[in-house]
């Protein structure tokens, strides 16, 4: 399994949410890049989100916005060198 764009597309948008406020959502106007707008369908009709158009996470958004956003930041951390 690779990361696609799709799936790319998809996870910088579950960073997007703000896991410390799980009444905060997101709204991808009609105005936005496609790429955005393809993937916030997608998350929706996964049903990681609530709206077609962003909206707030489901219980298994909030799951892999977690992982998601855990993963970026192991990710872009500094690598601790070990003697």
């Amino acid at each position: 399994m690779t990361f696609t764009p799709e799936l790319i597309a998809e996870l910088e948008i579950l960073a997007l949410y703000n896991l410390d406020n799980h009444q905060e959502g997101l709204k991808v106007h009609n105005n936005a890049n496609p790429k955005a707008q393809g993937a916030v369908t997608r998350l929706y009709h996964k049903g990681l989100i609530t709206q077609a158009d962003g909206g707030y996470l489901t219980s298994l958004g909030l799951d892999a916005a977690e992982h998601a956003q855990a993963l970026l930041t192991i990710l872009v951390s500094e690598p601790e060198h070990s003697s």
